[in-house]
């Protein structure tokens, strides 16, 4: 492929708001990123991960060759050796056991053209369903609760909808920190029309709760209780649309029996019963009302119920399908959308038909001119790796994804694992925490390199393009999956490029639709026949496609739903409890999420230094009390343990956790810390329809992990830390920064074999036994190559200083002096923790500008520092420093 060296437009492969990108590769490598402009996702702006896509760039660590396991270790092999060995394995073990003894684990990750292969390849050639995707972790509640209402998984909505709509309420969705590009667009609305209001329901005080008119930090799992009650008090309000539930639903009473049935919903929810009424009476005298919802819905033993629970209030009241109103699933994933439209779950066929209808099966078989097609479900995320323990499922292809970190009761996915007789994956990264596990590896195509389609949350079709060469000898998923079904004698895989892929996939959207009882949404018809050159230059558009080649912004205002006949359905949904419950044992109940600069297992974003600076390390976020009760302190270690298993993570105390409550992000590992794996901890319990794991809401206890010190260490390499208790690895600006905890004592000879100083090494020390403190530093040819800092207690000097120091070609008389010091002679003020990264600017920076110039607005901190300026995701924080620091002069006063 031919790489361009002008502004190449593409798609971010972050979040699923799908941010259109301009990059601009640079002759050395690596490219220049900006806002697309002319997208309408974002209009120009990206968040900070976005942003930083530049610096992710590199290939350090990647996978550049195919790779056999021989003797223990994989070996580099051919391309013809390793796709010989995948396809006679698994046709071997479909000879010998059937079709339903091999599977595939796919990803969000990977784009449409890749999904829809996949799916063909499996569904319709091996003729099982064993194809399940990580968009099982995250989306298929949502996914469920819109084929139970709508008769097919459509988001009825857009983005437009979040800035016309009076009243948005954002439930179980932290949009400040996880979908940044999108929440500025709520700020901006909010700031234009003061009177438009935001509630926020989730359990925590998260960064999206200062925009929030009303924070109801309900109980975690009673979702379905309060908008049961919501949909009894819209009942009794008289604030149902008669015509609409008439014409378009059936099934409300039923739903509305359920809900009039329900107990004391502020008891139940753990909510002051004058605020749940004060939502629940703006709810209902207004009109242009969004529910936007997220992991905090899906991600629960009964998140399908929550889906349908929030659809039942918005079918109830006719608000759905125009313009500033209706439910919202705020996606995860860049393209979990777009693996959706191809089938990619275990209980789904291509182009939104259903596996269980024979008439559909047989539709898909046709088309495909398959051999064979699969006729039952396959096996959902959980059950798949239990499979794979159990001995029945003995080979799989894990796909763009890590399932040894991101699953819940993740140790068992690596005894499933260790167990499978045949492993391959697909990976940019060399080493990652699935790769001891792979008998073969293949070298995948990274975001900029590959060249395909994703489809974002509000049903948009963008096209992510290429504008770096492939490197080494990695290819794109798709072709890595013909090879073997073509090895494996399947003669529906000749495909020759992405756009071939596409151009099928349009196809089979419009086969049979609207014939026999196949009416869908979901349909490309315009787009099929595109040229080459037509899909290289596609415009993001909205499906469904119009005769005219346009795109649907809204559906369903008219009714218009993909059942037979055109209804859509209320669904009753009784209140149920989580699947584990705390007990004297295990007392506090674990909350899992993203943090505003990382993604998933920090594959991309770990290579940021700018990404690392606002949260460097795993931390648990407790409530002061429970932290007091279970003996630890704020800035020591601590591990977090459940049924399943147990983790070490730094103990902070962010304000926004209730008691009862804590909180890990999902993002550390094997390659960026010691023992962080917060998947281990959670418990595989999943929704009975959707298969989603409950990642929201699992029993944990806390204790202290004793140390007998803490420490950092900074090095131009990487270190091999075997001898220290616990680590960090953490990017930094020309250096590796890791933070250290360890029992054994730190001695001198200790510390030289940590940085790897031999005798007559240019070494600085300094060592006080009796207050536990050692310094160390370690210079080649006048520049600093590594430091070591120890003491007893977490109180470390600041790290910016010294990370500073190794950007200087050499160090002066002044800066050896007071290298061991951790600080300059006249060093300035401490610039706290990040917030701002785009611009560098600290907590401590940001609260002494507002003392000192008595500032008001987020508006002043960036007119005086920049903080804020760029992709707005720190505004949250700069709010709450503001009012933090206003609290504490009136305090003082």
């Amino acid at each position: 492929m031919t790489i361009p060296i002008h502004a190449v437009r593409t798609t971010c492969p972050y979040c699923g708001v799908g941010c259109g990108v301009k990059a601009t590769a640079l002759p050395g490598g690596g490219a220049t990123i900006e806002g697309d402009l002319e997208h309408a996702a974002n209009r120009g702006r990206l968040c900070v991960k976005g942003s930083a896509l530049g610096e992710t760039l590199d290939l350090d660590g990647r996978l550049l060759h195919p790779a056999v396991r021989e003797k223990g270790a994989l070996v580099r092999a051919s391309w013809d050796e390793a796709l010989d060995t995948v396809a006679d394995g698994f046709a071997r073990i479909i000879a010998e056991h059937g079709p339903d003894a091999v599977a595939l684990y796919v990803s969000g990750q990977i784009l449409t053209e890749d999904y829809y292969v996949a799916n063909k390849f499996m569904k319709g050639y091996v003729g099982s369903a064993n194809i399940d995707t990580n968009s099982r972790l995250c989306m298929s509640s949502a996914v469920a609760g819109h084929k139970r209402a709508f008769g097919e998984d459509v988001v009825p909505g857009c983005y437009e909808d979040f800035e016309l709509a009076d009243l948005i309420v954002l439930v179980g969705s932290n949009a400040a920190w996880c979908h940044p590009t999108l929440f500025q667009r709520i700020v901006r609305a909010k700031e234009a029309r003061p009177a438009m209001q935001i509630v926020v329901l989730d359990p925590r005080r998260t960064a999206t709760c200062e925009l929030a008119d009303l924070h109801l930090a309900l109980k975690p799992g009673s979702d379905v209780a309060l908008f049961n009650g919501l949909l009894a008090h819209l009942a009794r309000s008289d604030a149902f649309d008669a015509h609409y539930v008439a014409a378009h639903t059936t099934g409300l009473d039923a739903a509305l029996d359920v809900a009039n049935a329900g107990e004391d919903v502020a008891r139940v929810c753990g909510l002051d019963p004058n605020d749940l009424h004060a939502f629940y009476d703006l709810f209902a005298r207004t009109d242009k009302v969004v529910t936007a919802f997220s992991m905090g819905v899906n991600q629960s033993s009964s998140g399908t119920d929550k889906v349908n629970a929030i659809i039942n209030c918005h079918l109830a009241t006719g608000r759905i399908g125009r313009p500033g109103m209706g439910p919202f699933s705020l996606t995860g994933q860049p393209n979990a959308m777009g693996g959706r439209e191809v089938g990619g779950l275990a209980n789904m066929l291509a182009a939104h038909l259903d596996l269980d209808n024979a008439g559909h099966r047989d539709a898909v078989r046709t088309f495909w001119d398959a051999p064979r097609i699969a006729d039952k479900p396959g096996l959902k995320a959980v059950h798949l790796f239990r499979a794979i323990e159990a001995g029945s499922v003995k080979a799989v292809w894990i796909m763009a994804t890590n399932p040894v970190v991101s699953m819940p009761d993740a140790d068992q996915v690596r005894r499933a694992l260790a167990a499978c007789e045949l492993v391959v994956v697909s990976d940019v990264m060399a080493s990652t925490d699935l790769a001891p596990y792979a008998h073969v590896a293949l070298p995948a195509l990274a975001w900029g390199e590959k060249d395909g389609t994703v489809t974002n949350s509000e049903r948009c079709i963008s096209r992510q393009r290429a504008f770096l060469p492939a490197p080494g000898e990695a290819r794109a998923d798709w072709r890595a999956l013909c090879d073997v079904a073509q090895r494996m004698g399947y003669a529906g895989f000749g495909f020759d490029s992405a756009h071939a892929i596409f151009d099928e996939h349009a196809r089979l959207s419009a086969w049979k639709n609207d014939d026999d009882g196949h009416r869908r949404a979901f349909r490309l018809d315009p787009l099929v026949g595109m040229r080459r050159a037509a899909y290289d230059e596609l415009q993001p558009v909205q499906w469904p496609l119009n005769p005219a080649g346009e795109g649907t912004a809204r559906l369903f205002g008219s009714g218009g739903f993909s059942y037979p006949d055109g209804k859509a359905r209320f669904i009753a949904t009784g209140v149920r409890a989580p699947a584990n419950v705390p007990s004297s044992e295990f007392p506090l109940v674990l909350n899992t999420g993203r943090l505003r600069d990382q993604w998933h297992t920090m594959t991309r974003t770990g290579k940021s230094p700018r990404l690392a600076s606002h949260a460097a390390e795993p931390f648990v976020d407790l409530h002061p009390h429970d932290a007091l009760l279970a003996g630890v302190r704020e800035g020591e270690l601590a591990r977090i343990s459940s049924r399943w298993g147990a983790m070490v993570a730094r103990v902070a105390h962010g304000g926004g956790i209730a008691r009862g409550a804590a909180f890990v992000p999902i993002h550390w590992n094997g390659q960026t810390a010691s023992d962080a794996r917060v998947g281990a901890l959670v418990n595989p319990a999943v929704d009975p329809v959707s298969g989603e794991p409950e990642f929201k809401h699992t029993p944990v206890r806390i204790e202290p992990f004793g140390v007998a010190w803490y420490g950092f260490i900074m090095s131009r390499h990487d270190l091999s830390l075997e001898a220290v208790a616990h680590w960090t690895r953490v990017r930094g600006s020309g250096f590796i920064r890791y933070e250290l905890a360890g029992r054994a004592p730190v001695t001198p000879d200790m510390a030289r074999a940590l940085l790897g100083a031999g005798e007559d090494a240019d070494w600085i020390e300094y060592q006080d036994q009796s207050a536990g403190m050692l310094r160390a530093a370690l210079l080649v040819d006048g520049c600093l190559e590594a430091c070591l800092f120890v003491a007893r207690a977490p109180d470390l000097p600041a790290r910016a200083w010294l990370g500073g120091l190794f950007a200087a070609p050499e160090l002066g008389p002044r800066e050896r002096a007071t290298l061991l010091a951790g600080r300059a002679v006249q060093a300035g003020p401490d610039p706290g923790p990040t917030v701002c990264s785009c611009f560098g600017v600290g907590r401590n920076t940001i609260c002494a500008a507002i003392r000192a110039g008595d500032l008001q607005t987020p508006g002043q901190v960036t007119a005086c520092l920049k903080a804020g300026g760029n992709c707005g995701s720190c505004i949250p924080e700069i709010k709450s420093l503001l009012h933090e620091v206003r609290f504490a002069a009136a305090a003082a006063a």
